[in-house]
């Protein structure tokens, strides 16, 4: 009996013993925001794991990270730390083309470097932490998979822009265009046989939100986000490296995935991975001028960038070349094209896009321009004008000689392209946004990414890359049914998907329905809300390369309007969101030189909003003002024009009808 005691007393000193040992092995690193509220707890074991917390609210329980190699490797299961470096950053970035000319970049950072070959860096800003994992490997290898778990404490509400394809298998999910309305429920109630891509808000205590996002995605999959058990876990999804790829889709311009490696990415031994990010607010409005993914981004690696004009589009496709009082047959045409160029010199807008069309149908082939168009002469016309051409182009048409379709349209005087139907984010599809990226720099070209996956700071390391789709923007009007609620969704995605960065929403519609009026008319569109919301959204999306979708017989038709349209910029020096919920209202303030734009929408509840102008400073101010007409609930184009002394206490109240929208241009 005593033998058998003895066996349990030390049976347990060993269990004692070994629980130390685990518990030893547990390394805890702690990272926290500059002004202390945020802060990551960070535990190195067998497994690496983080928390979140903002002002003493845990805002992420732990939450496992891991990346797995084809060979075996693992990047945080039974990773040996090797050492670990803290720094501090406190420095200003210089943004030529963006929503304000200096950002402050500050931030406290964790360096944990592992014997297997890696690093994990974490970074704690005031709004918001990243992490992401670099790779110090010698040799090539492959990605099998990566975890990312977002771990939230309680069952919380989410925004959630599900992939469209609603009756496909996950694996088929990853084809798409990345537009969507948001559902917004609780993380539990996720359906299962969906994914969604990012960015994606998640609620919090205290009326916190964090919006999940990723940052200098570069020769990687794109991320999206599941919930497969309906806990309050998201699960970070990736596509799988395509193995065998066919032309098809669309006009046969899109590249479709036939078949997939057992692997997510390739990877030549040294490599930074994207950043996983998770900004925080604690004011809905703050996410509406947040600028991580900008600060995360490669910085700028074109060393010229005095050619890059952003500027406003007098965009075809969207009205559908449909004319009137002129005495030609509207069409795909020089004599529409000329119409167009000479609106768009008229009104000092910089260039006119070509949209689909020009190009010979069904070949996926640039050089093949239709008979109707003559580009030289076209070229020619624009620039007596003083107004540039960009050329629509098919993804699969562009990808298969990037470096000569860049030559020999830049050589010809195209401006840039704006390219679409990529429809994917898998590794090569990453890869070939940065590639024709660098490609078109070389040749002085812009792109704007159509049929694309969110920015992820490719405008910043490569500034001609000046506009990015991602967005269900106003296009979706031409073929939406009336249950689609556009309205809501434009007091919804300045607060998510625009955090990632700009977005060619396609604004400016003439047409203008208001509760109950809208239907879906392909030749003669129109928008949901008011005429004044389509004037706001110029100054509430941030858009360097901004489209007048309209026709020009109908601006012609409307002067105040579309002089206020042609002449709002579309950078900044500075920006200020002043109030904001998601899903209902937003007002924006905007500085370029010495006059401040403000706009501001709201959902379809007519609102009163009291706003403070005190960043105006001293002095004497007035303001022309577009304002919802007293009949907007029921006529949508009905506005009111005016000119108000802006008061000395800076207290103002904009009133907007339902779906309405306000406007105000300052000056001393």
């Amino acid at each position: 009996m005593k033998s058998a005691h003895k066996s349990y007393v030390l049976l347990l000193v060993m269990c004692f013993i070994c629980s130390s040992i685990t518990t030893l092995a547990q390394k805890p690193f702690t990272v926290q925001s500059p002004n202390g509220k945020l802060k990551v707890n960070v535990s190195v074991g067998n497994i690496i794991e983080y928390s979140l917390e903002h002002d003493g609210d845990l805002m992420l329980k732990n939450s496992p990270i891991s990346m797995v190699l084809t060979d075996g490797t693992s990047f945080g299961v039974n990773s040996k730390l090797s050492g670990s470096s803290t720094k501090t950053v406190n420095q200003t970035i210089a943004a030529s083309i963006y929503k304000k000319k200096e950002i402050t970049d500050n931030y406290n950072e964790l360096n944990l470097k592992f014997k297997e070959g890696f690093n994990i860096i974490f970074r704690a800003y005031n709004d918001g932490i990243a992490y992401r994992f670099v790779s110090n490997l010698k040799k090539p290898f492959e990605v099998k998979e990566e975890q990312a778990i977002f771990n939230f404490p309680k069952d919380e509400k989410a925004y959630i822009p599900y992939v469209q394809r609603i009756k496909e298998p996950l694996e088929k999910q990853f084809y798409n265009s990345f537009e969507n309305t948001y559902q917004h429920i609780n993380i539990s109630q996720w359906d299962k046989k969906r994914l969604a891509f990012l960015p994606l808000v998640v609620e919090a205590p205290k009326g916190k939100k964090i919006c999940i996002t990723e940052a200098d995605l570069t020769s990687y999959p794109g991320m999206y986000l599941y919930n497969s058990d309906g806990s309050n876990n998201l699960t970070g999804v990736f596509a799988p490296y395509p193995k065998e790829i066919k032309q098809g889709g669309h006009n046969m311009l899109q590249g479709e995935v036939q078949s997939q490696e057992p692997y997510i990415a390739k990877c030549n031994g040294a490599n930074n991975f994207p950043w996983r990010t998770l900004i925080v607010s604690e004011n809905d409005h703050d996410l509406a001028d947040n600028d991580m993914v900008y600060k995360l981004a490669t910085p700028n690696k074109v060393t010229d960038i005095s050619w890059i004009k952003p500027g406003k589009v007098a965009w075809d496709w969207w009205n559908d070349w449909n004319l009137f009082n002129v005495d030609f047959k509207s069409g795909i045409n020089n004599e529409t094209y000329k119409y167009y160029i000479d609106f768009a010199s008229d009104h000092g807008i910089e260039y006119v896009i070509l949209d689909e069309g020009w190009a010979v149908n069904l070949q996926a082939d640039l050089y093949q321009v239709v008979p109707a168009i003559d580009l030289k002469e076209l070229v020619d016309h624009a620039n007596k004008k003083n107004v540039g051409l960009i050329l629509w182009a098919g993804y699969y048409a562009f990808n298969k000689d990037i470096e000569g379709i860049c030559k020999h349209y830049s050589e010809m005087g195209i401006k840039g392209f704006k390219v679409d139907f990529m429809d994917r984010d898998d590794q090569p599809m990453v890869d070939f946004h940065y590639r024709a990226a660098e490609i078109a720099a070389k040749h002085h070209m812009l792109l704007d990414y159509h049929g694309t996956y969110k920015p992820t700071g490719l405008q910043r390391t490569f500034p001609n890359v000046i506009n990015f789709e991602g967005v269900h923007g106003l296009e979706q009007m031409k073929w939406s049914p009336e249950s689609v609620d556009q309205v809501t969704y434009d007091v919804t995605v300045p607060f998510i998907r625009m955090v990632a960065g700009p977005m060619d929403y396609t604004q400016g519609a003439m047409r203008n329905a208001s509760k109950g009026n809208y239907r879906p008319v392909n030749s003669e569109p129109m928008s949901q809300g008011t005429r004044c919301r389509q004037l706001a959204e110029y100054i509430i999306f941030e858009s360097p390369l901004n489209m007048l979708c309209d026709n020009p017989s109908n601006y012609m038709l409307e002067k105040e309007c579309t002089e206020f349209i042609a002449n709002v910029p579309t950078i900044w020096d500075n920006t200020i969101a002043l109030n904001g919920k998601i899903g209902e209202y937003i007002t924006i303030a905007r500085k370029k030189d010495n006059i401040w734009y403000v706009g501001s929408l709201t959902n379809w509840d007519a609102r009163a909003l009291d706003i403070d102008l005190s960043f105006l400073g001293e002095g004497n101010y007035k303001a022309e003002v577009f304002k919802d007409g007293i009949n907007a609930n029921r006529s949508g184009h009905d506005y009111k024009k005016e000119i108000i002394d802006i008061p000395a206490n800076r207290k103002l109240q904009l009133p907007m009808a339902s779906a309405g929208g306000y406007v105000m241009k300052i000056y001393k």
